[in-house]
């Protein structure tokens, strides 16, 4: 297979699209992030990529809490509102008409449309460049009943969406391709 040299560039996929949420001047505020993930298994924590001048990030420094949510695929529009339009400017919650609740933290909005909300307490706020890495440890973590079978949680409920930042497009969650932990076994000798 020939191989072409780009220049470097951050090409990781599939990326989530998250909502990041925060309370910002005690209003709740959400933004839609292309891309994160999971920092750590024990304790749970997770890490967001944040620019430095977004409004949220206000929120989250002050506050050292924030929300990440994952939207499903039937709240495309919403996500991409929330990522076109700053909360110093308009009520995103009302805008969007999120019903926002909170956990355990009490200042980290969470959205109850989204499949899943963690809840998270700072732990580190990395500056990279660019962008704030935001990492938090997971103090809080909620689903939404009807996206699970067998009280686990299940991928084609939530329909988690997908982002790709080099054609301006999100896309819908994939399909299964094997049982993990267990298709490799077929190389075993």
């Amino acid at each position: 297979m020939t191989k072409k040299e780009l220049e470097p560039s951050r090409l990781m996929y599939p990326r989530p699209t998250l909502l990041v949420g925060a309370n910002v001047n005690d209003k709740a505020n959400f933004m839609a992030v292309g891309g994160g993930g999971v920092a750590n298994a024990e304790p749970p924590m997770v890490a967001v990529p944040i620019r430095h001048h977004q409004y949220t990030l206000e929120g989250i420094k002050d506050n050292s809490t924030f929300s990440v949510n994952i939207p499903s695929s039937d709240l495309v529009k919403e996500t991409d509102y929330c990522g076109i339009v700053s909360g110093r400017t308009t009520d995103k919650v009302k805008d969007c008409g999120f019903k926002v609740f909170y956990g355990n933290l009490k200042t980290a909005p969470l959205i109850e449309q989204c499949p899943i909300n963690l809840e998270c307490k700072v732990v580190h706020i990395l500056n990279l460049g660019t962008h704030s890495f935001v990492v938090g440890e997971v103090k809080g973590s909620y689903i939404s009943e009807d996206c699970m079978i067998d009280n686990k949680p299940d991928i084609s409920k939530i329909k988690p969406m997908i982002f790709n930042l080099e054609s301006g497009v999100y896309s819908s969650f994939g399909e299964t391709i094997a049982k993990a932990f267990s298709i490799g076994r077929e190389l075993m000798t």
